[in-house]
Parts: C-alpha cells; structure tokens; sequence
C-alpha cells in the first residue's frame, strides 16, 4: 500500500503499491494539474441550475434544443451536453453527427429511432433507457407518442455542434425492428 504526503503534512493511503509496473486499462498520469489563481472556485466543478440552460442553439422545427455544457457555457473541450425536448408526434430528418458520438437518456416519454442507409432499422426506448448513435451513422429520431412530449438529455463527444442532414436518403417504408444484445452479458 502507497501513501502521498500533502503539502499539510498529512498523508493519504491510496490501498495500491505504486512500486511496480501497471496497467489499468487507461493511459494517463496519476497526477493532477496545478490549481488556478482562484484555487477552482470558478474553474472547478460547475453546477448548471435546469432553469439556466441555453435554449439558443439549432433545432429542428417540433425540438427543442438547450445547452448546459459547452466550450462557451462551462470551457468544455470535449464534450456537449444539454436537453432535447420533441413535441408529440415530431421527428427529424435523417442526419448524422460526422466523428461525434452521442447519447441520449429518456427521461420521459417515448423515443423511435431510425437508422442505417434508407433509415432501415429501429428500436424504441422509454424513460431509463438510454440510446448510444456511433459516429457517422445516418438516423433519424421521432417522438413515438401522437400525444406527449418526449424528454431527453443528450451528450455528445465533442463541444463542437455538428449535424449534416442527409435529405436525399429515401427511408424504407417498414424498418427492421433491432433489439440490442449486451455483448458483455450474452447469458
């Protein structure tokens, strides 16, 4: 077991041996970076209230759309996060987020997605699920409910706002329904 000695004397047991050469599955220094001038006060942890969230960023015409972490709001560099909010019955058109990766949570609601080169795939998911989009992929997002609103939080891999519609993808007209398999889990 290793102990680091801080700058008060004290010192803190870490329950792991640093003596010896180990992998933990990442690629980084056991290190942090020295303390800003205000000690972290306002370059540390941020807490964005739900009622202070930017509503000023792109949505489709039925969404919308609110930023709470972003390289502008927070100095955010490689993620974006916010909510989405589709009105019943509304849909995107069929688009993808270039090198993004995104994920969605539903909070309430349910969700449709569509995807695949003619929007030939789907799944749906409801409140507690949560929806990975992989880079690149073309897809679209629907609200499955003629009557409620869906509500979503949603996260992608970079600050950057990227999304290239695709409006020459011609969906087929009944999708391939696609229930994930855990590939971690396969029992």
């Amino acid at each position: 077991m290793s102990t680091s000695s801080t700058t008060d004397g004290t010192s803190h047991s870490h329950g792991h041996n640093h003596d010896h050469d180990h992998d933990h599955g990442h690629d980084h220094e056991h290190t942090h970076a020295a303390p800003p001038d205000d000690g972290w006060e306002r370059e540390g942890v941020r807490v964005i209230p739900g009622d202070s969230l930017d509503g000023d960023t792109h949505a489709t015409p039925g969404m919308q759309r609110a930023a709470a972490v972003n390289l502008a709001r927070v100095g955010a560099q490689k993620i974006w996060a916010g909510t989405v909010r589709i009105d019943a019955d509304a849909k995107t058109g069929a688009h993808h987020h270039g090198h993004l990766e995104s994920v969605i949570y539903v909070v309430r609601g349910r969700a449709r997605m569509r995807w695949g080169e003619r929007l030939e795939f789907t799944a749906e998911a409801g409140p507690g699920d949560f929806i990975y989009v992989p880079p690149w992929v073309p897809h679209q997002e629907i609200n499955a409910s003629a009557d409620d609103a869906l509500e979503c939080v949603l996260m992608r891999s970079d600050s950057d706002a990227v999304a290239i519609n695709l409006p020459h993808i011609e969906p087929v007209e009944k999708p391939s329904t696609v229930k994930w398999i855990d590939p971690t889990h396969t029992e």
